[in-house]
């Protein structure tokens, strides 16, 4: 097995030929791959020892080993190296000498970077044919003290309590070295330079913990030591380095605060609060803004009615002394408090005590003009609702407190939105001067608010304000009355329908309204025969039949009366239509005239309407029939007497008839079908009839009018007659209705008849067959 002689620090190995390269100025050469001489001999693995050199190294190139191959004549071996510092990085750290087998340093090395290199070696014969096997290699740079210690920080802070035993902690200091931790040149060592006296402090050389040695810390003495650390590698005999550390000197209450003075002399004016009187100053040796500096003031004695307070200045810590509650000189001209002063936080139990932890304050009060005092403020009292003028209502004065000055007061209002008051100037007595509205806008919740001022005659005067509350008390002067509208419609079956809903208002506040009272008028006897009033809440009742009554307009007589002292009565008149309803309980459609009669239309103005307009259409009626009676030539002749201008002799009445949904005023069927022919003929001299007109049909003679008024009603009721079974004139057979046309229409649009079809298009023949008065229009526009 081949052997290899190594360059390295003195050390000699079986087989191996080693010397030491620095002090050589030729490297020692190793056979790595000699065989071993025993015959026989297991052949085994050599452990090669490191090579060690040193960083920093100045002479370069520098040969570090020289290895060779006993295989082969010197100059038939080629030798190559591989590994980092040779062909990976960092490249050309080293470099062998392929014939002879020389490895050289051709770089300066820094252990801080790499602490060493592993390389490879290889023997080849001269045509690349590997002679040996690859071996390692191994390189190890040696450190050399190239680098100080530093610290963590250039200033270290820390803090303590004044006073503090020895051996209390405070800080630590913390350094490091980027030498070899293994050897004395990253050996630390901490100490104080420098700290001023005494030395408070001391430094544990090893950890680096800043501690007290000795008792005294005072931070109203010193309050902030700096000290001037130092560390040195090689166990203290090394490279060095420096830093700085601040320990502060925290602060505790072993300073009691004090007064300047043994007694503090100050002047108040009377009738004022909230003013500052004076200030009371004091000292303290503790840290300002902290609790142990803050002073707090405490009145022990002189104040037994609380007009004193005194609090602390933040700025200054001093004590400010404040009126809180209105002085008064004529009860006492001067006050003596005593005053003691402690801080926010606890005294220490060692500190000395205050030598003038308390003091005196001697407090005088200043006269001055007060103003008026109401003794009641504000005043109330009540009054009458409608109070005449000149009704007393307070009198509202007001006393002088300054009692040592003769002075008068005079009186005034200030605020009277109502003008409603009256004040006396010299007594203060008010009275009204007109009556209150009870709509005034100034009412609230039956109150009326007045301020009376009252002013002395000091120079310069003063003035007090009074407010004078006035309760205006609800007098029962209203009766109730229906809410209106006092009128309303009943169904003529009694079990028919929800009844009427009556109820009824009071101008009058509580307790003088509701709860009303509902009553039949008793001195009317039929009314508690056909009508019922029950109660339903406080405030309204219902109306109902007992039995069935005649249809129409009734007038009925209601007693309301309310709950006030003394009740109020009210006799009012309900007008109550009763009509004729369906299923649902509401009115026919045909009643709905008879409903409007109940806005409140007597019963003879109804009648007197309804005969003005039956004796109207009746003369209508009488005049066209009395025309259709007529022959042919002498309609000729009416004609021929009207061809001046036919537009002045066509009527119009305004009838709307009861709307294309009312089914039963006349037939639909005529206006869908207006130019039917018929199929049935007329005898001559008989009128034209309309289309739906019965074979058997007879003009009825003329009537005569009425001659009384007991008359009319039978008069009206044979007009409606002839005018449903007269098919000469229009449907008209009830009265005239404008309050409801329906919904729809079921009859074709009127447009129709002018835009289905032209003028030229239009059958007007048709006619003829109205009478005398259209047979013109025909021979106008009809067929020639």
């Amino acid at each position: 097995m081949g052997s290899v002689l190594l360059f390295a620090l003195g050390l000699l190995a079986q087989s191996f030929d080693l010397s030491w390269a620095v002090p050589e100025p030729e490297p020692s050469t190793l056979y790595l791959w000699r065989r071993a001489p025993a015959p026989g001999r297991v052949r085994r693995a050599w452990v090669i020892p490191p090579i060690s050199v040193s960083e920093n190294h100045k002479r370069l190139p520098y040969p570090l080993v020289q290895i060779k191959s006993d295989k082969q004549q010197l100059g038939s071996v080629i030798y190559s190296i591989q590994g980092p510092g040779v062909d990976e990085e960092p490249r050309n750290v080293f470099s062998i000498d392929k014939f002879t087998g020389r490895v050289y340093l051709n770089a300066t090395l820094d252990r801080e970077k790499t602490d060493r290199f592993r390389l490879r070696a290889f023997a080849l014969d001269l045509g690349g044919s590997t002679l040996e096997e690859p071996t390692d290699l191994e390189i190890v740079v040696v450190d050399q003290n190239d680098n100080r210690p530093v610290f963590l920080q250039d200033v270290f802070r820390g803090h303590i309590l004044e006073g503090s035993i020895p051996g209390t902690f405070v800080t630590r200091a913390e350094a490091t070295d980027a030498d070899d931790p293994e050897t004395d040149n990253a050996a630390l060592r901490f100490s104080i330079l420098e700290q001023g006296s005494p030395e408070f402090f001391s430094i544990d050389e090893h950890t680096g913990e800043i501690r007290t040695v000795q008792v005294g810390l005072d931070r109203e003495v010193v309050a902030v030591y700096n000290l001037t650390l130092q560390v040195a590698d090689m166990s203290g005999d090394g490279l060095t380095a420096t830093a700085s550390a601040i320990i502060s000197i925290d602060d505790i209450n072993d300073n009691a605060p004090e007064f300047t003075k043994d007694e503090f002399f100050m002047e108040a004016a009377e009738a004022v609060s909230g003013v500052n009187v004076g200030r009371l100053e004091v000292e303290d040796r503790d840290l300002p803004g902290s609790p142990n500096w803050v002073a707090r003031f405490t009145i022990l004695e002189g104040d037994p009615d609380g007009q004193f307070k005194i609090y602390t200045d933040p700025k200054t810590n001093e004590g400010v002394l404040s009126v809180v509650k209105p002085l008064d000189y004529e009860s006492r001209e001067q006050y003596e408090l005593r005053v003691s002063v402690q801080n926010e936080a606890p005294l220490q139990a060692a500190a000395p005590r205050a030598r003038r932890g308390q003091t005196r304050v001697s407090v005088w009060v200043q006269d001055t003009n007060e103003a008026p005092v109401f003794p009641e403020n504000p005043l109330r009292t009540s009054i009458a609702e409608g109070a005449p003028p000149g009704t007393s209502v307070a009198t509202f004065s007001a006393r002088d407190p300054d009692t040592q000055q003769l002075q008068r007061i005079s009186y005034s209002k200030d605020y009277d939105p109502e003008d409603w008051l009256q004040v006396d100037g010299a007594t203060g007595r008010i009275q009204t001067q007109r009556v209150l509205s009870p709509a005034s806008p100034f009412l609230k919740d039956g109150w009326y608010r007045a301020i009376i001022l009252a002013l002395d005659n000091a120079m310069p005067p003063s003035t007090a304000t009074g407010t004078l509350s006035i309760e205006i008390l609800e007098v029962n002067d209203h009766a109730p009355a229906l809410a209106p509208p006092p009128s309303g419609s009943l169904c003529s079956e009694p079990d028919q329908g929800p009844g009427l809903l009556l109820g009824a208002t009071d101008e009058d506040l509580p307790p003088h309204g509701a709860p009303f009272h509902f009553q039949l008028n008793p001195r009317v006897p039929d009314l508690g025969r056909n009508w019922s009033l029950s109660q339903i809440n406080v405030s309204h009742a219902r109306l109902r039949l007992r039995h069935q009554v005649s249809e129409g307009l009734h007038r009925l007589s209601l007693l309301l009366q309310d709950s006030g002292e003394p009740p109020q009565q009210r006799e009012q008149t309900l007008n109550v239509t009763v009509c004729r309803c369906g299923t649902d309980g509401t009115c026919l459609p045909g009643a709905a005239a008879l409903r409007a009669g109940g806005v409140g239309v007597s019963l003879s103005a109804l009648v007197i309407v309804l005969a003005s307009t039956v004796v109207l259409l009746v003369l209508i009626l009488l005049a066209a029939l009395r025309t259709r009676f007529r022959g042919q030539p002498r309609d000729k002749s009416l004609l021929h007497g009207l061809q001046d201008d036919l537009r002045d002799n066509i009527l119009n009445y305004d009838e709307q008839g009861g709307g294309e949904e009312d089914q039963d005023a006349y037939d639909i069927s005529q206006l869908r079908h207006p130019v039917e022919p018929r199929t049935t003929s007329r005898s001559l001299g008989r009128p034209p009839l309309r289309r739906d007109a019965p074979f058997s049909y007879v003009p009825q003679p003329h009537r005569a009018l009425p001659t009384s008024p007991s008359d009319i009603a039978n008069f009206i009721s044979d007009g409606l007659e002839a005018a449903d079974s007269d098919p000469s004139v229009p449907p008209y057979d009830t009265a005239l209705i404008y309050d409801y046309e329906g919904d729809g229409s079921v009859a074709g649009t009127l447009s129709s008849i002018l835009s289905s079809l032209g003028d030229e298009d239009q059958d007007y023949d048709y006619l003829r067959d109205w009478g005398p008065r259209f047979a013109r229009l025909a021979d106008m526009y009809g067929h020639q």
